[in-house]
């Protein structure tokens, strides 16, 4: 029932009272904190501690302003009196939302956040084990709302400390309302288990093997604004990134941090953090495979290494006045020696080199003439003798030049790749026509990767404090690098599914792939318990599982609600039409999963029938047109998918971008088809 019967008649009317006071003080937090902005432009400080304080006031009024509209608390804890479990929260009672509010920043909260440690127990109590908490309250609100009291509807009290175990209905409603518009975020509904991964130390690497419907991604989104809640000044200082697989998942996920209160996190794609150039050509099947592949590393390095050449070294005279300052040719041969056994960046390399010439000829001068001040030391820095050395012995480097050399001449290429790659390999990685210059080339989306990894070596990146992937099972091993470049001394949280990887390269088994991410120790943790997919849907995908080439528990759904049917016809077009049209009928969104090559036969037929169809790019269409290469990671209500078995032939891993396909619907799910079934879905 949305009423408990022992929840008082009044209580709803004293909680939309309260929560007025609670808007109230919210309004007021947001004037203060503009109120500080106009202060602190008059405080007296130094120049940089005035824009650094400047800017964190501005940052946080900003942050209140742009605040989503929406509920200021899903939910309440009473403590019990007695309870030893309940420590110092004793007879206490807390509002639990997504922000801490309270009429000034010394006094109690009216509003605790949804992250702070005590609100974990409304998460984490159950009858078995009451953690302090007589009654959980859970407030149902109005899902067209905009946040006002009056869109209080309903409320519902568990009555922990005396045993009571029921199912929320307000979760169940929230867990299966319709799916329009971008991800919502789930501060109100995470479960236990869940909640343990979103609370996972910041020191820890964590990978979440997600059943589709399972929350991995949300479980991955509010960890990152739990660590950003949590580690405040860390976070600040190391930043965060979200990587997901494209720019269609990145809007549908946008908005949640924004709504826990959190801005300001980069949300990019690996391509667009590694992309250097345009990713203009294209290369076959057989080139991208082995660039990805993780022995190119080694040929990587081996083609920038190959510029250092301890052999081409003369003995150095440096002229200086009336004296001349030599350094020997073994001794020159020893410090480019001790240089490359010390495995510093490329360029960081060069400069050491050219610092311990340096300090040889420092040492010469200052037993001839004493202590050489810093000027002497820059001048022959700069002396050409030097440089002229330097150029000769650990040129210069740029990641165009050297990856461009390897793929334009066969000799180079067979030097760095000797023992790696065969010779038929080497000639599918060679470029067909080279261009003429390296301002001329065309790059591939395989060659940023390369080039990122050059990059890398010649100068390593600052990295972030921790890292969120999305559909991380279908990185390469080179891209993983890359990743693992960008978290060196910072953490990840990586979110995928091995069942749903469709690349060529994808992970067929966590912990090898977690040794390319340079986190081994990584935890692995499993989601196995489906809340967004029905029973019938999670049915239909498990029977794919064993024929796939990955080994992976199968989806268990808490919902045995929705629908699952399979329709054979002739025209598939038409038979679309006639599905759509009856899911309109229905309230949700609806998705048109087919074949790539078949998107827009059926957006015509769509159109031509009156139904105004959309992009998966287009966020809130009520009928989304979807290739089944851009399924991934997106929602609807209904989903009718076209012809299985083109989507299945239609790839090496067809099967595995088919149980994608399959696992898009959150309430009901279509099958048309003409061709004949794959085997795993024939009755």
């Amino acid at each position: 029932m949305p009423l408990s019967d022992s929840v008082p008649k009044d209580a709803l009317s004293g909680e939309r009272d309260y929560h007025d006071s609670c808007r109230a003080a919210l309004s007021v937090m947001i004037d203060d904190a503009q109120k500080q902005v106009t202060v602190g432009e008059h405080a007296s400080a130094s120049g940089a501690d005035a824009e650094v304080l400047g800017y964190q006031l501005r940052s946080q009024a900003k942050e209140l302003r742009e605040l989503p509209e929406g509920p200021l608390f899903f939910g309440r804890l009473d403590f019990a009196r007695d309870a030893p479990a309940a420590g110092d929260h004793a007879g206490q009672e807390y509002h639990i939302g997504r922000m801490r509010i309270s009429h000034d920043p010394s006094a109690p909260p009216m509003v605790v956040d949804w992250r702070a440690p005590v609100a974990r127990a409304f998460y984490q109590a159950s009858p078995r084990n009451p953690q302090g908490v007589a009654v959980r309250r859970r407030f149902g609100w109005s899902p067209v709302g905009r946040g006002d009291s009056a869109d209080l509807t309903s409320l519902e009290d568990e009555h922990l400390s005396e045993g009571e175990a029921r199912e929320s209905s307000i979760v169940t409603s929230e867990i299966e309302r319709p799916r329009i518009g971008p991800m919502r975020d789930i501060a109100a509904t995470i479960q236990p288990e869940q909640d343990d991964l979103v609370r996972e130390s910041l020191t820890s690497s964590l990978c979440v093997q997600g059943a589709p419907g399972t929350g991995k991604t949300a479980v991955g989104l509010h960890r990152a604004a739990y660590l950003l809640y949590t580690h405040p000044q860390r976070m600040q200082r190391g930043g965060m990134l979200i990587l997901g697989p494209n720019r269609a998942f990145l809007s549908y996920i946008s908005e949640v941090l924004p709504a826990l209160g959190e801005t300001g996190v980069r949300q990019s794609t690996l391509e667009d953090e590694i992309a250097r150039h345009p990713a203009t050509a294209q290369d076959n099947d057989a080139a991208a495979i082995i660039k990805h592949d993780i022995r190119m590393a080694d040929v990587m390095y081996r083609a920038l290494y190959a510029q250092v050449c301890a052999d081409r070294v003369r003995p150095l005279v440096v002229p200086d006045g009336s004296y001349r300052w030599r350094v020997p040719e073994d001794e020159l041969q020893q410090i480019v020696r001790d240089v490359l056994a010390e495995e510093p960046a490329y360029a960081v390399g060069r400069e050491r080199v050219r610092t311990r010439v340096v300090r040889a000829m420092q040492q010469q001068a200052e037993h001839r003439a004493g202590p050489r001040p810093r000027t002497w030391l820059e001048k022959i820095s700069r002396a050409r003798p030097l440089t002229t050395l330097l150029n000769a012995i650990w040129p210069t480097a740029r990641p165009e030049h050297v990856l461009g050399d390897l793929l334009a001449h066969p000799d180079f290429l067979a030097a760095a790749a000797e023992g790696v790659l065969d010779p038929d390999e080497q000639k599918a990685l060679l470029w067909p026509k080279p261009p003429r210059s390296h301002k001329s080339a065309r790059w591939s989306a395989a060659d940023l990767v390369l080039l990122d990894e050059l990059a890398g070596l010649i100068t390593r990146p600052a990295g972030y404090g921790h890292v969120v992937i999305d559909e991380a099972q279908d990185l390469s091993p080179m891209q993983c690098r890359a990743v693992a470049r960008r978290s060196l001394f910072g953490s990840l949280t990586i979110l995928g599914d091995l069942a749903q990887g469709t690349t060529p390269w994808a992970a067929r088994d966590w912990r090898h792939f977690l040794n390319h991410l340079g986190k081994p120790d990584a935890v692995i943790a499993p989601l196995t318990t489906g809340f967004r997919v029905p029973g019938p849907v999670a049915d239909i995908a498990n029977s794919l599982l064993e024929h796939l080439d990955v080994h992976v528990p199968p989806a268990r759904s808490l919902r045995r609600d929705g629908e699952a049917n399979i329709e054979a016809t002739h025209d598939t077009a038409t038979a679309v039409v006639t599905a759509v049209n009856a899911a309109l009928e229905q309230a949700g969104s609806i998705g048109v999963i087919t074949a790539d090559a078949e998107t827009h036969r059926l957006h015509d037929a769509l159109r031509a029938a009156g139904i105004q169809a959309s992009g998966p790019a287009a966020l809130g269409a009520r009928v989304t047109v979807v290739p089944a290469s851009a399924a991934k990671g997106l929602e609807y209500d209904h989903v009718v998918v076209v012809e299985p078995a083109a989507i299945a032939e239609a790839e090496p891993r067809g099967m595995n971008r088919l149980y994608v396909a399959l696992t898009r619907a959150v309430s009901r799910l279509h099958i048309i088809h003409s061709k004949p079934l794959p085997a795993a879905l024939r009755p």
